[in-house]
């Protein structure tokens, strides 16, 4: 093969796998999981309030994966009081107040 050939195969190679590993690494962080409140089972509500349909309940100990964060009614929670409700499904939101994220604001992006 010729050298500057196989110099370019190569460097294809390094740049795919270099590719592959960055895909992996944002995708860990996209799928960052935060723990609800110990003792408690979270109310899922068809969106970003308390006035919203109860649609499933999470049991003690879950882990949600925040799609996306928006506001609506103010809940009081192990976690402080807040009016920031986590998307993390199809029409599935939960109080912040009862998600541990570590944060009193958003963590990630706002709701379209």
């Amino acid at each position: 093969m010729n050298p500057v050939r196989r110099r370019f195969a190569v460097s294809a190679a390094v740049a795919g796998a270099l590719m592959m590993v960055l895909g992996s690494a944002s995708q860990a962080s996209a799928a960052t999981s935060y723990p609800t409140a110990p003792g408690y089972q979270v109310n899922v509500r068809s969106g970003p309030g308390t006035n919203y349909t109860i649609v499933r309940v999470l049991p003690q100990g879950s882990q949600v994966r925040i799609n996306c964060q928006t506001s609506g009614t103010t809940e009081t929670g192990p976690y402080g009081t807040s009016n920031i409700w986590d998307n993390i499904g199809n029409g599935q939101y939960v109080s912040d107040a009862y998600v541990h994220t570590g944060s009193d604001g958003y963590v990630a992006q706002r709701c379209a």
